[in-house]
């Protein structure tokens, strides 16, 4: 494995069916609303055909550490509620499967993730900063579980007393400036 090449499976649990976790992780448009200490600018360049494949998304990403990522995914395959695949392009470029399976109440998600980290300070440092960026990464993901969490609870809500009580998603670390960083 080259030292810039990552692979990550993430696994997370949610009270929810299968069918809420792909329409929440479907809704790019909202990504960055609620899952926002990852996600801080997302754009849909291409809508794809009905049912998402062909869809491409330009996003502007962070972790815990105070760098940023620009990138774009591809969906490349669904398979509605189980799941779908992306390819990625630009600082990250690799594939990713997210993978929905029904336990009782619960989503058990797992997530695929096979990347080359293609920008600069990624892929020259890798080779001793490695540990730190796949930190990183585990961070971020944490944080999307738990955001997952709450944005699923505001959606199953039944008034709005119900969706006000319900916690904000945790914000991005260190401030970010998207005027000052390239256009998505």
């Amino acid at each position: 494995m080259a030292t810039n090449e990552y692979h990550f499976i993430t696994h997370w649990k949610v009270n929810a069916t299968c069918e809420e976790v792909y329409r929440t992780l479907e809704d790019i448009d909202t990504l960055s609303t609620w899952w926002p200490s990852v996600y801080l600018d997302v754009k849909v360049l291409e809508k794809g055909i009905p049912g998402g494949v062909g869809k491409v998304v330009s996003l502007y990403t962070k972790g815990w550490l105070p760098y940023t990522l620009l990138w774009k995914f591809k969906v490349t395959q669904t398979s509605f509620p189980g799941g779908f695949a992306l390819d990625a392009y630009g600082d990250l470029a690799g594939k990713g499967v997210w993978t929905f399976v029904q336990d009782g109440d619960d989503c058990i998600i797992t997530y695929d993730w096979k990347i080359d980290a293609e920008k600069p300070l990624l892929r020259y440092f890798s080779f001793m900063m490695k540990p730190i960026f796949s930190a990183n990464h585990h961070w971020a993901m944490r944080k999307g579980e738990e955001s997952l969490k709450l944005e699923l609870l505001r959606r199953q809500a039944r008034t709005d007393a119900e969706r006000n009580n319900i916690a904000a998603p945790p914000s991005p670390t260190f401030p970010h400036n998207l005027t000052n960083n390239k256009k998505l």
